[in-house]
């Protein structure tokens, strides 16, 4: 379980051929990686990754081909977001994020206005009924408040609000139309469409 509040950001280099998939090894030594053990679970892009080896400023993590056909942006080198699992004693800052990338988003624009950036994301439309204005959702690991929610015949055209501080400590200021994310919906919206799905089902209410 994560928070969607990026802790350090990670340098990933030349990725390694793991059967079908890759293994990654990141460059991390702002993270705390004196705190982490094989077998622990990092947020790597949003995406929940096992730790298959680790040492004083590095970590490596084996990609299924599973896994990457889900995501963007683990099979290349380059920066990523990085977040430790959280404590049950942790503050949760952001809000509860799984590390369960629900679909692929595409950037539609980034851009500056006033002393923030507008980001507007196309989200698939299999997640549609899950992003709401006001609402939380996860781009790339970091967690983020919806401003807009337009819905459109293809899909869904999200628009965040990003303050200088969260472009400044995460791998959100590379964006530009055209890039790709990793996008999870808020969990407990998942759980309302459920609930509301089985309402008239009188057996179960």
């Amino acid at each position: 379980m994560f928070t969607g509040i990026v802790q350090a950001i990670g340098k990933v280099r030349e990725p390694e051929k793991l059967g079908d998939g890759v293994r990654l090894t990141i460059l991390a030594p702002d993270l705390g990686l004196d705190e982490v053990h094989v077998g622990d679970s990092i947020a790597v892009n949003g995406a929940c990754m096992t730790v298959v080896e680790v040492s004083e400023r590095e970590f490596k993590i084996d990609v299924s081909a599973e896994s990457l056909s889900k995501t963007t942006g683990l099979d290349t080198f380059g920066e990523v977001n990085l977040e430790k699992a959280m404590r049950l004693s942790d503050r949760l800052d952001g809000h509860i994020v799984s590390g369960h990338v629900d679909g692929v988003g595409q950037v539609e624009s980034m851009e500056p206005v006033a002393e923030s950036w507008k980001l507007v994301v196309r989200v698939p439309r299999m997640l549609s009924p899950y992003v709401a204005y006001k609402g939380s959702i996860t781009i790339n690991g970091v967690s983020l408040t919806i401003n807009k929610v337009e819905d459109t015949a293809l899909d869904t055209l999200v628009t965040i609000n990003l303050i200088p501080h969260t472009v400044e400590v995460t791998t959100l200021k590379h964006l530009k139309a055209q890039s790709y994310v990793n996008v999870e919906i808020d969990t407990i919206a998942r759980y309302v469409e459920r609930i509301m799905s089985l309402k008239d089902d009188d057996a179960l209410f």
